[in-house]
């Protein structure tokens, strides 16, 4: 399906393929960022039927959707997009920066080495995957201030072959890139300007001068971790005024509900890594 912009240009979804992970043990049993209240009940069941109306969404527009196995006692191995950076078929394995964390990379080591992909190492240097290094057109956008050193991104950088634009978070609400900026399309993208440092803000208005800006209450329920293939954005279905802006852009808002996950601080993005070229 495609749709006209308002410039009468025309948008249109790419087949797309991701790695998503099953939350069979989801649960909120530590703290690692200001969204996960231990205290708070939550449903691994709950989380598991929700989820699982993002995968179908995901298949039935067309995309390729992998599956990594879940490992007991790591409940935050659902957010599958912190696991790795993959980009040109080449694999950077995610260097997790909590304990309670830390574990998983071994299971995205070994399931990118049995894919057969050309090139998987682990980072060096604390790297949460998607969740900070989202690309945009030929270059990467790299988050840092709470998970991920600074000290990554040249080592993305070297790795890729490819520019990679530092942007400092300042709010803890928004610690992962992928919670304060989304990207739409070929130099497209969507953002909250709060979330990041006054030098950020500028170089994001200067690359992106027509980007849709986010407001808080859109951003709270984290409606900037959403997830395009340049036609269809699937973000949550809470955040009305992000999918009004998206329709006026010519985009195709598809809302879901990822409220258990969000206890954890993660939605539609985190639950998602985009796997760019085939396996060898």
């Amino acid at each position: 399906m495609n749709t006209e912009r308002p410039d009468g240009s025309v948008r249109a979804a790419s087949a797309r393929s991701y790695l998503m992970c099953r939350p069979a043990h989801f649960d909120v049993t530590y703290s690692i960022n200001p969204w996960m209240e231990p205290s708070k009940p939550t449903s691994a069941q709950v989380a598991l039927e929700q989820w699982k109306r993002l995968h179908d969404t995901f298949i039935g527009l067309g995309h390729d959707v992998q599956l990594i196995e879940p490992v007991p006692g790591l409940p935050d191995m659902v957010f599958a997009a912190n696991g790795a950076i993959v980009v040109d078929g080449k694999v950077l394995v995610a260097r997790f920066r909590h304990a309670q964390r830390i574990e998983e990379s071994e299971a995205y080591l070994d399931w990118f080495g049995r894919g057969g992909w050309s090139e998987v190492r682990q980072a060096e240097y604390i790297n949460e995957g998607e969740g900070d290094f989202l690309c945009v057109g030929g270059e990467i956008l790299a988050g840092t201030g709470f998970r991920t050193d600074v000290r990554a991104h040249d080592e993305a950088r070297e790795y890729f072959d490819r520019p990679v634009v530092s942007l400092t978070l300042i709010d803890p609400r928004w610690y992962h890139l992928d919670t304060a900026l989304a990207v739409l399309g070929e130099g497209d993208v969507m953002y909250y300007p709060a979330a990041f440092s006054a030098e950020s803000r500028s170089i994001l208005a200067e690359r992106f001068p027509d980007a849709i800006l986010a407001d808080e209450a859109d951003a709270a329920v984290f409606g900037l971790n959403a997830l395009s293939d340049g036609l269809n954005v699937i973000l949550p279905r809470q955040a009305v005024g992000l999918a009004a802006q998206l329709r006026e852009r010519g985009y195709r808002p598809i809302g879901v509900d990822l409220a258990e996950t969000l206890k954890a601080g993660g939605s539609v993005k985190c639950c998602t890594l985009e796997l760019r070229a085939e396996a060898i």
